[in-house]
């Protein structure tokens, strides 16, 4: 082979690694294994197979390496994230005499803010001074990137004014520091500066700043954007696109995240698991579900983040058999090396009441962080099983991690769900006492709820009271929660009106306060936040159940008669009440609204949406199988009761998921102890 046959080898581009070390071997016989020129090339190939070991043996048997050779070697290492490795090659480097130029700074840089070596970094920005780069615009974008990734903005703007001539790297650099910085509105305002002065955007300065506009949810300035990026023929961008469903999808705009999706030409993994991601995200699962089936139908195989979006759907509707189905797609070794991928699974069995399954899945972990360990806490706390819950926190601290507010949040939880208020208060203290954790809102609301459940409606609302941060309408939620059960009708008058000033519009305060007006007879009361209701034009949230049956999800509403199978299941439901009738149960009326009769508010109990879901499960799924409900809404006191009776007269296991927590109905008694 001769010279000019080697160089042919080399550039046609099309060879392998094999074939790369073979060429390698023919320059050491001809020779020209110290030639500069090939060696080079043999470096850069290296790197594109991904080998940074034999690149390093390469240049380590170069007599003189040149200041080329180490440029190829510091830029590859970077590429292949051997930052360490990088900046020993840039040390050697300086050690042979060798004074670094425009290729070499912005790859050091970059290392030292990968690495966060600010003190290395400020050393090589007075480097670039020194050797007359600074007004470089290369070198100078790579120092934007270096201090904004190492949370020194000022600095990174100081350096960004200071460049003559911007380019559309360096507008992104930037731009990309304050989105790192959590400074969204600053970023999308550098966005706007950057078209004014006459740059045009690319492809990844677009996406950039989309991400602000769905992190910061301003629809407004993502819908500008979109139009922008028609206007300039970017639209077909599959990059660009969707991000743009991610951006609306994050803003609540699902039609229009759905708009863009469906109009896209080319859909990669990337576009379908955004879309399935961002349905589950905004309580649609059923949609998340059927945009799964239809990305198998197109032959897409899912990844990871569709895994997740699918997983997270199936954990919404308690659709066990569903979720096991989809999981099936990734081999379960996947999910124990992926954290990620574990959370989700350990969360869908959690919710759909298969804790022991979920625990097998966070046994096997390969390596557990807090983050699996807080699905693990919140999963035991929600199906009752409290003390496990506090034990896996014990394990948690004996693996050496440190809790987070969610992990507390989880531990919370599981004392409202058991009514244990000394667990919760020692929990609740310990967080800034012993793990220097401030409580967050959501802790709060939790800690309200705990005690308000409990009776202890004063020393919650004294706890709202000297909160550092202002209630928000979880926490006076909580507040009226407990007021319901315990028939405060005064102080629920008091939480009702921050309630109102807070969220308006919220249907569910104004029915909660009704329900407990009705609860005292005091009709009048009543009658007068229902009159607001209608003069607001604010409508009670329909309450909606879910059953799995086959891996089909059936939905009903209260009163629903659009199933298929819906004279039957009213046949079922008639069967029933004669045998609970038989067993001494009586409809508790007292949890429906007022102004309905005695007649109809039993007739109303009776189909309520959670009583038509089991009623089919009881006619479609195998008497030993377990019968699995979910409810949009907290279980009403009346179906809770109801529901008991018939685990016992049916001999059925029975469990029904609500807004709040589990219920495990098992021969006449619930896992809840009657406390939810």
């Amino acid at each position: 082979m001769t010279l000019q046959e080697i160089k042919a080898s080399l550039f046609q581009g099309s060879i392998s690694f094999s074939h790369l070390k073979h060429i390698h071997a023919r320059l050491y016989r001809f020779h020209f294994h110290q030639n500069h020129y090939l060696l080079n090339i043999i470096l850069k190939s290296t790197f594109h197979f991904n080998n940074p070991n034999y690149a390093t043996a390469v240049f380590s048997q170069t007599h003189s390496p040149n200041i080329f050779l180490y440029n190829t070697m510091i830029r590859g290492l970077v590429s292949n994230d051997c930052f360490n490795h990088a900046i020993e090659f840039f040390h050697s480097m300086r050690k042979e005499g060798f004074l670094p130029n425009n290729f070499t700074f912005p790859f050091v840089l970059k290392s030292c803010a990968r690495n966060s070596d600010f003190k290395l970094g400020v050393n090589v920005h007075c480097l670039v001074v020194k050797a007359g780069f600074d007004s470089d615009v290369f070198v100078n974008t790579g120092l934007v990137g270096f201090y904004s990734k190492l949370n020194s903005l000022e600095d990174a703007h100081k350096v960004f004014d200071d460049i003559p001539e911007k380019n559309v790297v360096s507008w992104t650099a930037i731009m990309s520091g304050y989105i790192g910085a959590r400074r969204f509105r600053e970023a999308i305002d550098l966005f706007k500066k950057s078209l004014d002065m006459g740059l045009r955007p690319d492809s990844y300065t677009l996406v950039r700043v989309l991400s602000a506009c769905g992190q910061l949810g301003d629809l407004e300035a993502g819908e500008w954007i979109h139009k922008y990026v028609v206007d300039i023929g970017m639209g077909t961008n599959v990059f660009v696109n969707t991000c743009l469903v991610d951006m609306y999808a994050k803003c609540a705009s699902m039609e229009k995240a759905r708009a863009v999706f469906e109009e896209m030409l080319e859909k990669d993994i990337v576009t379908w698991s955004t879309m399935i991601q961002a349905y589950a995200a905004n309580n649609l699962p059923k949609e998340s579900v059927e945009l799964f089936h239809r990305m198998l139908k197109h032959d897409v195989k899912p990844d990871c983040y569709a895994m997740v979006g699918v997983l997270s759907a199936c954990s919404k509707l308690g659709a066990l058999e569903l979720g096991e189905w989809a999981s099936s797609f990734k081999d379960k070794n996947e999910f124990l090396s992926n954290h990620v991928m574990g959370t989700a699974i350990i969360d869908m069995y959690a919710k759909c009441g298969k804790m022991p399954v979920a625990w097998e899945f966070f046994n096997g972990m390969k390596e557990k962080d807090v983050i699996i360990f807080n699905a693990v806490i919140s999963g035991l706390g929600m199906c009752g099983n409290v003390k496990a819950a506090f034990s896996c926190f014990g394990l948690l601290e004996k693996y050496g991690l440190k809790p987070d507010e969610n992990t507390f949040l989880g531990l919370l939880c599981g004392c409202t769900h058991a009514g244990l208020v000394d667990d919760g208060r020692r929990y609740f203290y310990s967080m800034s006492r012993i793990y220097s954790l401030a409580p967050t809102i959501e802790i709060y609301g939790c800690m309200v709820d705990l005690l308000a459940r409990a009776g202890l409606l004063k020393e919650a609302h004294q706890m709202i009271n000297t909160m550092p941060m202002k209630a928000n309408a979880i926490v006076w939620g909580a507040l009226l929660g407990g007021c319901r059960l315990h028939k405060d009708t005064q102080l629920a008058e008091h939480v009702l009106k921050n309630l109102i000033g807070l969220e308006p519009y919220n249907s569910g305060n104004y029915v909660l306060l009704s329900n407990i007006y009705s609860a005292n007879k005091k009709w009048d009361e009543s009658e007068k936040i229902r009159s607001i209701m209608n003069e607001k034009g604010i409508k009670k949230v329909r309450g909606y159940s879910w059953i799995e049956v086959d891996g089909i999800v059936h939905e009903f509403l209260v009163g629903d008669t659009s199933h298929p199978l819906s004279d039957k299941i009213y046949d079922k439901l008639i069967e029933l009440a004669k045998e609970l009738g038989a067993a001494g149960y009586m409809p508790s009326t007292e949890f429906v609204l007022f102004d309905i009769e005695e007649e109809e508010k039993e007739q109303f109990l009776g189909c309520h949406s959670e009583k038509l879901a089991l009623a089919f499960g009881l006619i479609s799924i195998k008497p030993n199988d377990v019968i699995r409900v979910v409810k949009n809404l907290r279980v009403c006191g009346d179906c809770h009761t109801a529901i008991k009776l018939i685990s016992k007269v049916t001999r059925r296991e029975i469990i029904v998921r609500d807004t709040n927590r589990f219920h495990h109905f098992m021969d006449g008694s619930c896992s809840c102890g009657d406390y939810w």
